[in-house]
């Protein structure tokens, strides 16, 4: 077993605008940086034993200030966990992405269905569990990984078997969600920062 903390990562320019951000590498902002810092502070006093991040650099900027605020090494890169690439509708503000094409299921030109990125992230996370089993076994690591708020989504619906979240919750940037990686699959343990719809 591996205790998997997920954190999205903080705030860019664009999720203020509410943009589609997708596979678009955007940086943090400075509410971003420091809702970063404020997550490690939360998470000060658990024990992690490696940190590992999306390439991109909102995720890998959030990875890395929580590693030094926790003197923890550099984050591990794992591509798996990179964002849901929305290919046509990459740069559309949320609205006009969701009044073109109807839902967040909507087919889109070029873009990943949820199916496929719940298939990619749960590879990547077996890989990160595997190689957790491999240097610590028997005792079960904590690994923290920075990754995106679809992503994120596609998780919770795949492990709570299509239950959360729900409709209208928003994943917060710099939430965590808590997960038990066992052979077979993960499992849900706890969310934190998703607010309900009002």
């Amino acid at each position: 077993m591996t205790l998997l903390t997920l954190i999205r990562h903080g705030q860019t320019d664009w999720n203020l605008a509410r943009r589609i951000q997708g596979s678009t590498d955007i940086p943090l902002n400075e509410t971003g940086r420091a809702q970063a810092a404020d997550a490690a502070a939360m998470l000060r006093g658990e024990r992690f034993d490696h940190v590992y991040a999306s390439p991109l650099v909102r995720a890998h900027e959030t990875a890395a200030i929580i590693a030094a605020h926790l003197g923890l090494p550099a984050p591990l890169t794992t591509r798996g966990m990179r964002e849901r690439e929305f290919g046509d509708g990459e740069g559309l503000l949320v609205a006009d992405f969701l009044e073109k094409y109807g839902s967040w299921h909507g087919e889109v030109p070029g873009a990943e269905t949820l199916e496929q990125v719940t298939e990619r992230a749960l590879r990547s996370l077996e890989r990160i569990a595997r190689a957790a089993r491999q240097r610590s076994a028997p005792r079960a690591e904590s690994v923290l990984v920075a990754t995106h708020g679809g992503v994120i989504r596609a998780l919770l619906l795949h492990a709570s078997g299509g239950t959360l979240p729900r409709d209208g919750d928003l994943l917060s940037n710099a939430s965590v969600h808590r997960f038990v990686a066992e052979r077979g699959g993960i499992r849900l343990l706890t969310e934190v920062g998703v607010s309900a719809p009002l």
